[in-house]
């Protein structure tokens, strides 16, 4: 099992979102940075754990959990003209993007960018370091670190 986060705005789709969704599940679409891609293609796996983590908002802060339950599929916004995901280089035969379907599993205390930037135990994670990218891999000990800080042991 290896560990992610995966950034969302959460005005375009939050933890409560996900929560909320049938089956408290969803397609995790939208990706359109190559290497974001090729984490999902390539490494991300069923059974893996997710950080969810709130972007691009007042308080940028991990929130919560997730499962991926079902392993990377070609995205269909991007063959969708309506989309803005929409991708005119890419076709049915030859799919540039991919998604995976991630499971809720529970809420955490938000664990905020500023305590994440502030604790020294965290020397690998790539959010610390200023990382842009959507999907980052997590080691196991940051993990458990983050999971601490959140109240979880």
């Amino acid at each position: 099992m290896a560990y992610w986060l995966f950034k969302t705005e959460p005005d375009a789709f939050s933890i409560d979102d996900l929560k909320n969704a049938p089956e408290q599940q969803t397609f995790w679409e939208g990706i359109r940075n190559y290497q974001a891609r090729n984490f999902l293609r390539d490494e991300v796996k069923v059974g893996d754990s997710v950080f969810i983590y709130h972007s691009s908002c007042k308080v940028p802060a991990v929130v919560g959990i997730a499962k991926v339950v079902k392993a990377a599929e070609p995205d269909p916004h991007q063959f969708d003209l309506s989309s803005d995901y929409y991708d005119a280089k890419s076709s049915t035969d030859n799919p540039r993007w991919v998604g995976v379907t991630l499971a809720y599993e529970q809420h955490l205390r938000p664990v905020t960018l500023q305590a994440i930037k502030a604790n020294t135990a965290l020397t690998e994670l790539a959010l610390k370091k200023g990382g842009r990218l959507s999907i980052m891999p997590i080691i196991e000990p940051e993990w458990q670190v983050i999971l601490e800080m959140s109240g979880q042991s």
